[in-house]
């Protein structure tokens, strides 16, 4: 399978994706797929397994577009601090920071693609972002200023053990900041709303061509 390398996954990101702006973060560009079937297909042609998640990696998620609009709108938040985004997907967040003048930032996500495609999007903005596939929820939050995460809540479990490892990350003293699009398992308890954005979306992805979406923190 081309796909167990790194060059090879990149080469298949580029054959199945083509270059573009999310609607929401107009000045960043992103190698996303336009339907989910197809590039879902491929995704387990190429790596001989049925039953994968959806690729993440392929698409701007509302919530993802939502907390990087907001970083890039406020780009103090992340200037000149070391950040971490969770579940980074496309590394939509992740790229926002570093365009906001974050010192470093580590994307993170367990999708074997995904090191291929931060790494393909960062390449096009002009930035380096750090990478790990290692799952972060099994320890403490790496040291870090910032911890950010979009779109973590589709399932309960997931949503309680993100939300948990975010909160420990909090108490250590990282600030917090959380893109959602009104996911059902999302817990608002104990949360400050700090905006909140109507996402143009797709009805590929979302029940919604518009998402009202909103970042959140742990005050």
């Amino acid at each position: 399978m081309i796909v167990q390398t790194l060059p090879g996954r990149r080469a298949f990101i580029r054959e199945n994706t083509r270059l573009q702006a999310p609607p929401h973060t107009p000045e960043l560009s992103l190698h996303l797929a336009d339907e989910v079937t197809p590039i879902w297909r491929l995704t387990e042609e190429a790596l001989e397994e049925i039953g994968l998640p959806p690729p993440f990696w392929a698409f701007a998620w509302a919530g993802g577009q939502a907390l990087a609009r907001y970083v890039l709108d406020h780009p103090d938040i992340v200037a000149g601090r070391r950040v971490v985004d969770f579940a980074t997907g496309s590394g939509i967040v992740a790229i926002a920071a570093m365009k906001a003048g974050a010192r470093r930032v580590l994307a993170t996500d367990i999708d074997v693609f995904c090191e291929a495609a931060v790494g393909l999007n960062a390449e096009a903005n002009a930035v380096a972002v750090d990478f790990t596939d290692q799952n972060l929820l099994n320890a403490p939050p790496p040291q870090a200023d910032v911890l950010l995460a979009g779109d973590i809540c589709y399932e309960r479990p997931m949503a309680e053990a993100v939300m948990a490892w975010l909160r420990r990350g909090r108490e250590a003293g990282a600030r917090v900041l959380i893109g959602d699009p009104g996911r059902t398992y999302f817990p608002k308890d104990g949360l400050e709303k700090l905006a909140e954005y109507q996402v143009p979306t797709t009805r590929e992805l979302e029940d919604l061509a518009v998402k009202r979406t909103s970042v959140w923190t742990l005050p």
